[in-house]
């Protein structure tokens, strides 16, 4: 097993940006406020290391394909990613609006743990991770993208609340977006001068 810091950081950079403005943030921080905030936390990040194992297994089997078709998939899935991020495309809503409060870890580590698990399938970060795993390195991704997809959770958990009146989202998703579409023609660019 080979790590790459520079791997490793390029991968929580992209994915903390992603993650900020995502509903699953939201979530965390509605969870938290009716949760134990640390069993929250503990479900949550299971469930994204679940999903970052699964997009790092895909993004391996991306890498045996020739080179250039990698990079090619890559520029695609980037510029896709900053498609996303740039266009804004509305407002995450907090999508827990039941006011009952859940006690105890296992069914608060549940409920987190679901919540994520059913939310992230295909989400924008998944994606990422899959596509920097194929052209950075699977355990150098894998550890970024978990690192930040576990900090953007206790972010919301801790001070989720200062963000959101604080930080326009929009910024932080035009940020990333930018991030993203430097990545894309960076991955084009390298197709023809490799």
């Amino acid at each position: 097993m080979q790590l790459d810091p520079l791997a490793i950081v390029t991968a929580f950079g992209l994915i903390f940006l992603a993650e900020l403005p995502d509903k699953t943030m939201f979530a965390s921080l509605a969870m938290g406020t009716r949760m134990r905030p640390l069993y929250v936390w503990f479900g949550t990040s299971t469930a994204f290391v679940v999903h970052v194992a699964i997009a790092v297994g895909a993004g391996s089997l991306l890498g045996l394909l020739p080179d250039w078709i990698v990079k090619l998939v890559s520029a695609l899935l980037f510029a896709f990613g900053a498609f996303v991020l740039l266009r804004g495309g509305g407002g995450d809503d907090d999508e827990d609006t039941e006011s009952k409060t859940v006690t105890g870890f296992w069914p608060v580590y549940s409920t987190a743990f679901m919540a994520v698990f059913i939310s992230e399938w295909g989400d924008l970060t998944q994606i990422t991770t899959a596509n920097l795993a194929a052209s950075n390195g699977t355990w150098s991704t894998a550890i970024g993208s978990a690192a930040a997809l576990m900090s953007v959770s206790a972010l919301a958990l801790l001070a989720g609340r200062f963000i959101a009146t604080k930080v326009p989202l929009k910024t932080v998703q035009r940020i990333g977006g930018l991030c993203m579409l430097g990545l894309a023609v960076w991955s084009v660019v390298e197709i023809f001068a490799g």
